[in-house]
């Protein structure tokens, strides 16, 4: 499975970004988009079920970011408003097929991953 995550770029504060993950395959479960800053570690961002569209966020993020899924075009998008410079890493999308893992939130739980893409915030 290829996971191609897109839609990253340099933008000041306070503003807006949509992120897109495409290649999801048949049998996946769970999507999510997870980020890691400079000499930081992997961050759980946002999790989306495919089926039932069920979500979860980390809690300081979810007045500002927003998972979704589009099933028409096999997507994971994650909407990114009111954008602060400590918002800055590289922005990873990741599928698993495993199901009601209470350990979701974990990178390691996932078995397939995007490359990347870049999100920067200047103050």
């Amino acid at each position: 499975v290829q996971l191609q995550a897109s839609g990253g770029g340099l933008v000041q504060a306070g503003a807006s970004l949509k992120l897109s993950c495409t290649g999801r395959t048949s049998d996946t479960y769970r999507m999510a988009w997870f980020r890691q800053a400079p000499g930081q570690d992997r961050e759980f961002v946002a999790a989306i079920t495919w089926g039932f569209g069920s979500t979860d966020y980390t809690d300081y993020l979810k007045s500002r970011f927003t998972i979704s899924r589009d099933s028409a075009k096999n997507t994971v998008d994650l909407q990114m408003n009111s954008l602060k410079p400590e918002d800055t890493a590289v922005y990873y999308c990741a599928a698993t097929t495993r199901m009601y893992d209470p350990n979701y939130f974990r990178s390691s739980r996932y078995e397939y991953w995007g490359q990347g893409t870049q999100v920067t915030v200047s103050s």
